[in-house]
């Protein structure tokens, strides 16, 4: 049974992104494990960015200084 987690800062992911996302990742699962995808679980955590950061630093506060990851 594979579980597949994926992790995004929360900042507008829409339902029918996270539907592609999830049919995306089935079928890749599908394609080359070629695992049953009745039997694939994935979960799409949303993280608040406070909470996810990068060189040392929250997100949130790299974001309002308009520092992103290609930027730094």
């Amino acid at each position: 049974m594979p579980y597949v987690k994926i992790e995004v800062t929360r900042e507008g992911v829409t339902r029918q992104q996270k539907q592609a996302l999830i049919k995306g990742v089935t079928d890749v699962i599908t394609s080359v494990l070629n695992k049953d995808p009745h039997l694939t679980h994935v979960v799409i955590d949303e993280i608040d960015t406070d909470n996810w950061g990068y060189a040392g630093e929250q997100t949130s506060l790299l974001r309002e200084r308009g520092i992103t990851a290609d930027k730094k």
